[in-house]
């Protein structure tokens, strides 16, 4: 059966702070139902066109709290999908009353008799088999690192973490377990340490998983919200200078076909901003006249890429293939980058800044060694940027819908900002003196 499924915000509810309820349509065959979210944001922060929360540079919504609205409403409609999937396995002719019914029933609040239900971890863990077939593996990565870390701390602590004992304090207490951890090899030795990036990550996540016990009908108590999650300003973007890009993309790589495969994917990411897990699904059915339309695996979001010189040079190299691109795994894609840009001699030096609580640690790098499939899209973006693109048309290519997470690549390249005034209106002679 063919349904539809949109997210509609209600402008003509807005409560006493302005912010209106998201609710979803579901129609199949002009009948139609509706789901209450218990999502909300004020219209300001609402885009009709892509149906998502947005971040606002001078609102007063975090782009965190955008994500987590949107977040919060991709889970709902991947279980209203998840009923219509189980009434076709099962040869049922459904409606959308008995979809909105079943999704009613699921909703419920769990009986006391569950009284695991009420302990974090064993939430987590039972979210993560629900969901392991339909959220990215990067996602679910992160997700099941926070549960080793919650099983540490309850064994650390001896106490068991119920939804209704986390408060700011608990997570005061997590991050200062989370700044001391350490990560340790099987014979004993200690790996690493988490510095404050993955602890910022890991605290962000706790927070997402708890909006999504309350939509399970869980009691939460709102305290936590109080806390705030501090993030490292200033990362460092890893990507190809203009120089390097066209040393790449121009060497002679036909005695080496594992690397030159690689170079491809790599290149083709670096001027299309597909990140590896779009790159791995991509197929001849998504290139259509000039342009590749594609649903980008990890946001969702629907995005139309124009092909450009490069992407058409590399797209007619496999055209008798299969698939556009031949990609193989993310690890050995890695591996083999790393190998190849060795051999192109990427080797200018990369200072990388990581504090571990208060300590800052300063690690020098070769190029080459920091390389990966990911710095693909970050090259797109700055090269774009630097090449003439405004930030606008460079976040609708590459499916960006966060200004503040894109901002980085806008700072990066105002350091060329002072050749190109001198380029357009001449160089000063001398140096001005302070007034």
């Amino acid at each position: 059966m063919s349904s539809t499924i949109k997210k509609e915000l209600r402008r003509d509810k807005t409560d006493k702070e302005g912010k209106a309820p998201i609710r979803i349509i579901y129609q199949i065959s002009g009948q139609r139902v509706y789901f209450s979210t218990g999502q909300k944001v004020k219209p300001e922060h609402w885009d009709n066109e892509t149906q998502q929360a947005i971040y606002l540079k001078k609102g007063d919504l975090l782009a965190s709290e955008a994500k987590e609205v949107n977040d919060n409403l991709g889970d709902l409609i991947r279980k209203i999908e998840r009923i219509e999937k189980k009434f076709e396995l099962d040869g049922v002719v459904y409606s959308p009353d008995m979809v909105k019914e079943a999704f009613t029933e699921k909703q419920k609040p769990k009986t006391k008799r569950d009284a695991s239900s009420k302990e974090l971890h064993s939430f987590i863990e039972k979210y993560l088999q629900e969901n392991k077939h339909i959220r990215v593996p990067g996602s679910l990565s992160v997700y099941r690192q926070l549960g080793r870390h919650l099983a540490a701390y309850e064994k650390k602590h001896k106490t068991t973490v119920s939804f209704e004992s986390i408060d700011t304090n608990f997570f005061k207490s997590f991050q200062n377990f989370l700044v001391g951890l350490t990560i340790k090899r099987k014979d004993g030795t200690v790996a690493r340490r988490l510095n404050n990036v993955t602890i910022a990550k890991q605290l962000s996540t706790l927070k997402t998983f708890l909006s999504y016990a309350r939509q399970s009908g869980i009691a939460i108590n709102d305290s936590y919200k109080n806390f705030t999650v501090k993030r490292e300003n200033d990362l460092e973007v890893i990507a190809l200078t203009q120089d390097e890009f066209n040393t790449l993309w121009k060497m002679d790589l036909s005695g080496n076909k594992r690397l030159d495969q690689v170079r491809d994917c790599f290149i083709f990411s670096c001027v299309s901003g597909f990140r590896y897990s779009d790159l791995a699904v991509l197929r001849w059915e998504h290139i259509k006249h000039d342009n590749i339309e594609i649903t980008q695996v990890k946001t969702g979001h629907k995005i139309v890429v124009p092909v450009n010189v490069y992407s058409q040079n590399i797209l007619e190299k496999y055209k008798d293939q299969p698939r556009p691109l031949p990609i193989i795994s993310n690890q050995k894609s890695n591996l083999y980058l790393a190998e190849l840009c060795k051999l192109a001699g990427l080797d200018e030096p990369v200072s990388i800044i990581r504090k571990y609580g208060a300590e800052r640690v300063e690690t020098i790098y070769k190029k080459y060694e920091l390389i990966r499939m990911h710095c693909g899209r970050k090259t797109f973006a700055t090269l774009s940027l630097k090449k003439g693109m405004t930030a606008e048309q460079v976040m609708k290519i590459g499916g960006w819908k966060d200004y503040r997470s894109f901002a980085r690549y806008v700072n990066l390249t105002r350091q060329d900002s002072q050749e190109a005034m001198i380029a357009v209106w001449g160089a000063p002679k001398s140096n001005l003196k302070a007034v």
